[in-house]
Formats: C-alpha cells, structure tokens, sequence
C-alpha cells in the first residue's frame, strides 16, 4: 500500500466533486474455477484499489458524502481459515493504513444501504463487471438485475476518470517497477527463441519472469508465431524458420499497476528482406507517434498519423496503390492496421476500462467512429499531463480478412490484392511501448527494451 496520505487525498477529491449521497464501492470475491474451493487467482476491484489499498477478498467500503466518513465493512477471519491460509493483519489494522477509523461486519453495509434506500438518499456505484457483485447490488438496492446493469452512476464515473487518469510520482514509480520486470520477460523470449522450441515453452519462461519479479502477470500472455490474429493465446505452435514471434505480455507489481510492451522478432538470428520491410514501417510509425505526444494533441490525430506512416510504407512495397489521402479518409488501411494506435493503462492494462472505453477514452464532443479500425480506437481524446498510455501501431497480414474484402470488391482501387498474395503466410508485426506525458512533450517509461533491428539481430545471437 501507499501512505494512508494517499488514500485519504483521494477519498477527499472523490468527495469533493460529488455532491450528496452514499459511495458504494464493493470488493471483489475469490471466483471458483471448477468447485467453490479451488478458485481463481484473487484480483482486487482496482477502484477498491485506488481509493482504499486493501488487497483482501470479501470486503466493502462505503463513503458517506453527507457526514464525510468512509467505512470498511468486512468479517474478521476465523481461525479455521488461519488454519488453512496462515496468518493475517486484521480488517481493522488494513483500513487503519488506509487511514479509515470505521469497520463493520459485511452485513452491516445492507442495513446502511436500506436505511440509505428508506430515506431518498442517492447511492452512487460504477458499472459492475462481476456477476457476484451485480447480484449484490441486486440484493442491497432491491433492484433486478437489469436496474444494476443501467443503474450506475453517471456523476461517479466521471469523477473516478478525473482522478485516475492523472498519474503520480507514486504510481509512476511503480508502472517502472513493471516494466522493469516486463523487460526481463521480453529479453528472456527473445534470447530463447529458436527453431524447434514451442511457443509454450517461451511461453513458461516469461511467466517465470513475472512471477519472480513480485507480481505477476498484468494480463494472459499473447505469444505467437500466427501475430495477424491480434489476441492470440494459443501456445501450441512450434517456432520454424522464416516466422516472426509476436509477444504482447508485460508485469503487474504487487500492488497491481501494470506494464504493457509488444515486441517482434524473427525465428532466424538475422530478419528476411521481406520482414525487414514491414517492421521497419512499424517502427518508423511507433517512434514518430510517439515523438509527437503532448499536452493538447488529439490521440485520434496520431492514430491516423500511424495510419498514414502504414499507407506509405506499404504503398512503397506495391500493396497499396492511388490517392492515399483519399485511401486514410476512406479507411482502406483497416485491412493492414485493424485496432487503435493505444490506450490508458494503470492500475489497470486497459485502464479504467470497467467504467466505459467512451468515457475513459472520448469524453464531450468526440463521436466514435464506425469505421472498420478507427472504431477500435480505445483512446481518442486530447493528451494532458499526467496522462499514461501505450502507442502499439501494427501491420498484419490476416487472410481471412484479406479474402472477405478480395471477394466484397472492398477499395480495389488502393490495395493491391494481386500483390498481397505473397504475404498471406506472414503474419503479423507489433511494437509497443507505455508513455507519460510531460508538460513538454512525454518520457516513454521503463528501461529500453530493444526494438531497432540490429538491437534485436544483435540480442537474438
């Protein structure tokens, strides 16, 4: 945990933009995996997190906005559990670092709610993303479970986005400490990698590494030789020569600020011709974008700024052809580059993500676009200081996608179908770094991680 200071800074922001009412803010639960007992990996609601620190299963906090009190709700633990799971600090002793004096029993919270309820009090919670809380809510409201599901508060939400979207020093800090641990991952694959090994067994390697660094992983690794399939978990695939390895994975701390890197890399030591081509578009894009963020700039500006760097290289190579202004206006690069240029990461590696990607990502005047691509944009809003994000742009090669346009006649006047029949077999290349935007310009965080293609020839001897 950070200093009690910094969780009693942050309840009082919290409360000072909302006007009257209860905050609820329900923790999270452990989830069984295939019996009660044997349960997933325990992760805290990370807005439990920020406002409160306590990495606990089976709690509940509720701000009061009227009397300006903040209460921990929770049962102390028996010794049945101390048995099987060891010693703790108390209920009391965790809310007392987080400079909260009031704990109850969890079941006092519905007695508070009710009263709350009986007297036309508002009580304020963020969209729920767990059934076990959705159904607590359900039963502490006594409202259906379709009224939870709309009922969140607008107000909270955006009071929560004005807070967590601007970084400090203390979280800065720890997103270091990931990514630190995210360079070890990263390094580890690409030394290791080679002819005959399986994804897998990198795979088991870099889970290692994150293991060993005091957290875990931020998110399931994405680790592939098939990197045109944008959020591929399959490790089955055993490396061969001529293939490219995209790794997309990066460390969670253990207070569960998140790094997020994508690197890729040949089978071979030394990159093909072909393969040179393509990443050296990407890179030109990742590091242009990334020396154009500042205060002020609209993300959506730079992913097209990335979309054009794509349009150009790719149109160097004979797959794009004709006006590419009219070609980037249209979307056309959609079939090379079908996510968005990055976005917010945290406490979470899609950061705040649970309160709604428009929110978090577009706000007041900013419309998301339908177009294929741009509308997957997560983060499209101007830049400010304090802000954190990723900056991932992409070239992939996707057959499935490139035969439905071929067959739908989809722009055959800027792409070079013809031409593409020689890169069906390729794959696909990502680069991705995490950066903080400064009051100049950003500092791209972490340890340098090779990306250039002699850094990584060089690393993969």
């Amino acid at each position: 945990m950070f200093s009690s200071n910094t969780y009693i800074k942050r309840r009082k922001a919290l409360m000072e933009n909302l006007q009257s009412g209860l905050i609820l803010f329900p923790g999270n639960s452990n989830v069984g995996m295939n019996y009660k007992d044997n349960v997933y990996h325990f992760r805290q609601d990370s807005n439990f997190l920020y406002f409160f620190g306590i990495d606990q299963e089976d709690l509940a906090a509720v701000i009061d906005l009227d009397d300006k009190t903040s209460t921990i709700y929770g049962d102390e633990l028996s010794v049945e559990y101390v048995v099987w799971m060891g010693p703790q600090k108390t209920i009391k002793e965790k809310a007392k670092a987080s400079g909260i004096e009031n704990t109850l029993p969890y079941a006092e919270i519905e007695k508070k709610i009710s009263k709350a309820v009986s007297q036309g009090r508002k009580i304020h919670f963020l969209p729920p993303y767990r059934s076990t809380n959705i159904l607590k809510l359900s039963a502490w409201l006594n409202k259906s479970v379709k009224e939870i599901e709309k009922g969140y508060s607008l107000e909270l939400i955006q009071a929560v986005i004005d807070q967590r979207s601007y970084k400090s020093m203390e979280e800065i800090d720890q997103m270091e400490q990931a990514l630190a641990t995210s360079k070890e991952m990263h390094e580890v694959a690409m030394k290791n990698a080679k002819e005959g090994i399986k994804e897998s067994d990198l795979t088991g390697m870099v889970e290692w590494k994150a293991t060993a660094g005091g957290g875990g992983l931020a998110y399931p690794i994405i680790l592939t030789v098939n990197g045109q399939t944008l959020h591929n978990h399959y490790h089955g695939n055993t490396l061969k020569k001529g293939q490219m390895v995209l790794g997309d994975f990066g460390a969670e701390t253990e207070m569960h600020y998140a790094g997020d890197i994508t690197r890729t890399f040949p089978v071979d030591k030394k990159f093909t011709q072909k393969q040179k081509d393509i990443y050296s578009i990407v890179l030109k894009a990742e590091k242009d974008c990334i020396q154009a963020l500042k205060p002020g700039v609209l993300y959506k500006d730079l992913h097209l700024k990335a979309a054009r760097i794509i349009l150009e290289g790719v149109s160097a190579l004979g797959l794009v052809k004709g006006n590419l202004d009219d070609a980037l206006e249209q979307g056309a690069y959609g079939l090379f580059f079908p996510h968005g240029l990055g976005h917010m990461i945290g406490l979470d590696v899609h950061d705040m993500e649970d309160l709604g990607e428009n929110h978090v990502g577009y706000g007041p005047g900013l419309e998301r676009s339908t177009q294929f691509g741009l509308k997957s944009l997560r983060l499209a809003r101007k830049l400010e200081e304090g802000f954190v994000l990723t900056v991932e742009p992409g070239i992939y090669f996707i057959p499935e996608l490139i035969q439905k346009w071929k067959e739908e006649k989809m722009y055959p006047e800027y792409i070079n179908y013809d031409k593409l029949t020689e890169y069906l077999a390729f794959g696909g290349i990502r680069i991705e770094d995490n950066c903080l935007i400064t009051k100049e310009g950003q500092r791209t965080l972490g340890p340098y991680i090779p990306k250039e293609i002699e850094e990584i020839e060089n690393i993969r001897d």
